[in-house]
């Protein structure tokens, strides 16, 4: 199930590649989520236990749905319009070392330690030379390399905050929890996407567009959703944080084999780096 999950969400740089080539990023968004969520609601319904309506629960549920999914969906797939899938997957990377950061302050017992601090300085250091010196410097020229990065780093920072929402969250189903959250995301990102449709010039969308997006809609999305939670209750976040391992991993590989990158040198050192901050940030739980 964890390397099944790897593969799904991994693969989601690949074909968010493929369908931003021809349609706007918040319209990929918007169809992904929509997907999701016609398969998830009558899933929630029949399976999933509904809980109370409490106001509070509901509120967390709106903040991961923008945090969670409509926010770093737009942020990533409009950065894939300018970068590599890979590359894309390598800044993703930073996601676990953000949250420690963020755990740090707002998660009681989650303190930050020399690991984690060194975990830090490994992973942001990769970042650094992922970019380079010359990415800062085609900001100052005006070129547009450096800022889709940033974008796909924001949608790292603002998948922590959701981990650090859903820890925090009122117990519920977690099946319910997701079906709400995505349709709750996807009525977020409609006005967007439909704004960016112009109904005087006919949407041209090739086959592999179309295809790309219900992959992630049903596979990177929705049963996504349900391997991760399933996973969770079974094994634990503990063994379910592997993860951030292998998708990294996953992402560069599968951007290699199907859309033929090809990574440059700094982008393997980076990725070598973030890698090590994880782990390095986790060898105080492995000594306990």
């Amino acid at each position: 199930m964890l390397l099944a999950l790897t593969a799904l969400w991994g693969s989601a740089f690949t074909l968010t590649k493929i369908a931003v080539t021809a349609l706007p990023a918040d319209l990929v968004v918007a169809g992904r989520l929509g997907v999701a969520a016609i398969l998830l609601i009558p899933l929630a319904l029949a399976l999933g236990h509904r809980p109370r309506a409490a106001p509070r629960l509901w509120g967390f549920m709106a903040l991961i749905a923008c945090f969670g999914y409509a926010l770093p969906f737009s942020l990533v797939s409009w950065g894939q319009r300018f970068i590599d899938s890979g590359v894309a997957g390598i800044l993703m990377a930073v996601m676990p070392l953000a949250t420690l950061g963020l755990a740090h302050w707002l998660i009681p017992g989650e303190r930050i330690t020399s690991y984690r601090i060194s975990g830090f300085v490994l992973g942001f250091s990769g970042v650094a030379v992922l970019m380079g010196p010359s990415a800062w410097q085609a900001l100052l020229d005006g070129e547009t390399r450096l800022l889709p990065m940033l974008a796909v780093l924001g949608g790292a920072f603002s998948y922590a905050v959701s981990s650090v929402l859903a820890r925090l969250r009122p117990r519920s189903d977690a099946l319910f929890t997701a079906a709400a959250t995505v349709s709750l995301a996807a009525l977020l990102m409609a006005p967007s996407a439909l704004s960016q449709i112009d109904p005087s010039v006919p949407l041209q969308i090739a086959r592999s567009e179309l295809i790309a997006v219900i992959l992630l809609g049903v596979f990177s999305t929705a049963l996504a959703a349900i391997l991760y939670f399933k996973l969770v209750t079974i094994a634990g976040p503990a063994f379910v944080s592997q993860l951030n391992y292998l998708i990294p991993l996953w992402a560069v590989g599968s951007g290699i084999l199907f859309l033929h990158e090809r990574p440059e040198p700094n982008h393997l050192y980076a990725l070598g780096l973030i890698l090590c901050g994880i782990l390095v940030s986790q060898l105080e739980q492995l000594r306990r």
